[in-house]
């Protein structure tokens, strides 16, 4: 928490220099007085004041997303509560939440727009007198904020995240002005993780938002509870004026007539009063009374109101409690209070109108703010070029495996290039697709990706080298994206992202023992941390967009790709996880998208994002096989359940064991575990299948197709007793020299006994 310093850069408009001098001749109590005043609510005093004993200059962080014309709660009201802060020492940082605005949807999703909003919010801030010239205001532009301090903002945001259920998030809708009834995007549902990053990264001290966002306040209090945090950022919510019109709470920028707007014409004011919801003598919920308490009141210390002889003559009211106990006896009528308040309203508006008129920058910004359209509607799709511009990375990140030789693959035709690479899928979406790739690119770039999440199992190891093998066999170039972030995300390894990279590195040394071709400069392994760390402008950027496009179901039907089911209750971290993947596909500009069957979901997101952004050359989905768990039932192997699976670092004995318990009943093929290792694994390594026995048994044999062994099996001539030893021999020498690698070389030994010490998580 510490690390995170307070930024000086480009990113932040300031306001001016500052005079550490002025909240001299306050006192404690006073400036706590005031402090306290810009808070309807407070969490919690006592730590207030002992922040404002210890610190001349808290950081109040103060935060809005640029969405259309401003109505006067956030021009007055928000002046206001910044005199106050900055009167009583504070310095205010005023976080402007365009990339936020963007992913809320808000002016059809265009960036350009929102900045245009952001940059006439800052014109009218000026002509209503918020005090800038004192240099403790600053203008802190999130996109410009976080793509210049990326690599803190996103791991904070990713720290977030996990420890956030989907059900939580859903309670923060608010905060993005959307109700329980609104069908949230993946974008939105992680919103609140971001919102909350930025009270660290600009190291607030004090959160000063309406109380619209406490949840997203008190969010930043759990994480300080989650990572025994002490300074806890204070929260402090101000009061939300509520709408001129009958039982609506908040204002709406849609509803003109609900709300005052800060470039309101003096007569559109008049009206607007004139017909705002007003009852004699009823106090509560009266719009024009909540007016004259939070701004009339704050801006001019009095209210006057000016009336006949008749009806009282003219009176001014030095508190807003004398008002009300004339209001509620009858003694002041709406008919008089209603053009009072007009007229005060107009007072405080005058130098904003003065302002754009006389001022050309400040008139064509209104201008075209005006002439946008801010109800919410469907983002614009980006131009097809910025996708595309998304270049492979070949930068420091990626461990690149040797220099690449672009003609292992001219005595190959083109059918005999497919057919290899086909073999290596049990499905393909599509075939002529990839028949055409194949014939259009010389070198096309296969996507495989794996989470360092424990031992490595044989599946990983021998059949990831297998087709890895053909893959590059073909021409095609290998990367393989060590998805070190998205095992965080998951929580592998309990979300320590130190250990994940040691089980990388394992991983990697075992590739290299098994005999991955990496020599011929086709296979690259890039680390997911580090290369979108180096490129986080663009990389993010594209997983908004594919969560803008996405609902929060279509997401979790994604869960399966991280080893979870529909039914579990997922992280918010888990939510934004299949964006994250499905953008790896394009960032690092994959045609063949070659992983297990069990990702196939999220590859079938990467082609349906291509039709939202009406990309015609699709991801080809290649899905290898899963192999089995070698006890009865088990779909798939289980890292924590080491009966299940052979590991690539296990004893000649262990081996011999595990294949001795499992599951390989007589005669039957269906579901038989031994007999899925010796077609995906057997076969292809070594093209043959040699059973040792007996004479009375049959003698040896060699089975040189799995045809040949299954019809054998299903005949009862194979037995189970003579396949099993044949079988474990065989894996044994498979792992040999892997068993050697990590006896030899003191790197790899080292990496396996920490992995092994590791706890395996789910």
């Amino acid at each position: 928490m510490e690390s995170l310093l307070v930024s000086s850069s480009d990113s932040a408009e300031s306001s001016g220099s500052s005079n550490p001098n002025r909240t001299n001749q306050l006192s404690l109590e006073q400036r706590f007085q005031i402090v306290r005043s810009v808070g309807e609510e407070c969490i919690q005093e006592d730590e207030l004041l002992n922040l404002l004993a210890k610190k001349p200059e808290p950081v109040c962080y103060d935060g809005l997303e640029p969405s259309g014309r401003m109505h006067i709660a956030q021009g007055v009201m928000k002046s206001i509560n910044v005199n106050k802060l900055t009167s009583a020492g504070c310095r205010v940082k005023i976080w402007i939440d365009d990339w936020f605005a963007k992913l809320n949807n808000k002016m059809g999703g265009d960036l350009k727009k929102i900045e245009e909003v952001g940059r006439y919010f800052i014109e009218i801030w000026k002509a209503a007198g918020m005090d800038m010239d004192g240099g403790k205001v600053e203008f802190v532009w999130a996109s410009k904020e976080i793509n210049a301090r990326a690599g803190e903002y996103w791991p904070l945001a990713l720290e977030i995240a996990p420890k956030n259920k989907v059900n939580d998030e859903n309670g923060h809708r608010q905060i993005m002005g959307r109700s329980e009834q609104d069908e949230l995007t993946g974008a939105q549902i992680f919103y609140p993780c971001m919102q909350c990053a930025g009270v660290f990264i600009l190291k607030a001290d004090i959160c000063q938002m309406g109380t619209d966002q406490r949840k997203v306040s008190e969010l930043t209090t759990k994480y300080c509870d989650d990572v025994k945090e002490k300074n806890k950022p204070i929260i402090l919510s101000h009061y939300m004026l509520p709408s001129l019109q009958k039982g609506r709470e908040k204002m709406s920028k849609s509803d003109p007539s609900s709300s005052i707007f800060m470039d309101d014409e003096e007569a559109e004011v008049n009206l607007k009063i004139k017909k705002a919801y007003c009852p004699p003598k009823i106090v509560e919920g009266n719009p024009c009374l909540e007016y004259i308490k939070n701004l009339i009141i704050p801006s001019f210390n009095e209210f006057l109101v000016e009336r006949s002889a008749k009806n009282g003559g003219n009176k001014t009211f030095k508190s807003f409690e004398e008002l009300i106990a004339d209001y509620e006896s009858g003694g002041l009528h709406p008919a008089d209070l209603k053009p009072a308040l007009a007229k005060s309203l107009n007072r405080l508006l005058e130098p904003v109108r003065e302002h754009f008129k006389k001022d050309k920058y400040a008139k064509d910004l209104l201008k075209r703010v005006k002439d946008m359209d801010t109800i919410k509607a469907t983002p614009k799709e980006p131009p097809r070029e910025a996708m595309e511009s998304l270049s492979i990375p070949n930068s420091d990140n990626a461990e690149s495996s040797g220099s690449s030789n672009p003609n292992t693959t001219d005595e190959l035709s083109l059918e005999q290039r497919f057919q290899i690479v086909r073999s290596v899928g049990e499905e393909c979406i599509q075939e002529d697709e990839l028949l055409n790739l194949l014939a259009g690119k010389h070198e096309p770039v296969c996507y495989d990706g794996f989470e360092p999440s424990g031992r490595m199992h044989v599946a990983q190891g021998v059949m990831k080298t297998i087709n890895v093998n053909k893959l590059t066999s073909a021409g095609c170039r290998v990367k393989i994206w060590i998805a070190d972030w998205f095992a965080k995300l998951n929580n592998k390894m309990g979300g320590d992202l130190k250990k994940i990279e040691v089980v990388g590195r394992y991983l990697i040394e075992i590739w290299k023992a098994v005999g991955m071709d990496i020599d011929g400069g086709k296979v690259d392994f890039i680390w997911a941390s580090k290369e979108i760390n180096a490129r986080a402008h663009e990389y993010w950027p594209l997983v908004w967009n594919i969560a803008q496009k996405n609902n929060v179901k279509r997401l979790i039907r994604c869960s399966q790709i991280m080893g979870r089911s529909e039914k579990d209750e997922l992280t918010v971290g888990q939510i934004i996880y299949p964006c994250m993947q499905c953008a790896d596909v394009f960032f690092l500009k994959a045609d063949v998208c070659q992983m297990g069957t069990d990702q196939r979901k999220v590859n079938v997101l990467a082609r349906e994002h291509c039709d939202h952004i009406k990309r015609k050359n699709k991801p080809i989905i290649l899905s290898h096989h899963m192999l089995p768990g070698l006890q009865q039932g088990q779909e798939k192997m289980s890292k924590s359940d080491p009966s299940s699976s052979i590991f690539m670092d296990d004893e000649e004995a262990e081996v011999n064991l595990k294949i001795e318990k499992a599951h390989c009943p007589p005669k039957i093929v269906e579901g038989n575990p031994c007999l899925e290792y010796i077609k995906y694994l057997i076969m292809p390594q070594f093209s043959e299948f040699l059973v040792e026995r007996s004479a009375e048994n049959g003698g040896n044999k060699t089975f040189k197709r799995f045809e040949d062994l299954i019809a054998d099996y299903e005949s009862g001539e194979l037995h189970p007793a003579d396949l099993k030893p044949a079988l474990a021999k065989l894996l044994n020498r498979i792992l040999e020299p892997v068993r050697e690698h990590f006896k030899k070389d003191s790197n790899a030994r080292d990496l396996l006994e920490k992995v092994k010490a590791y706890r395996v998580t789910r």
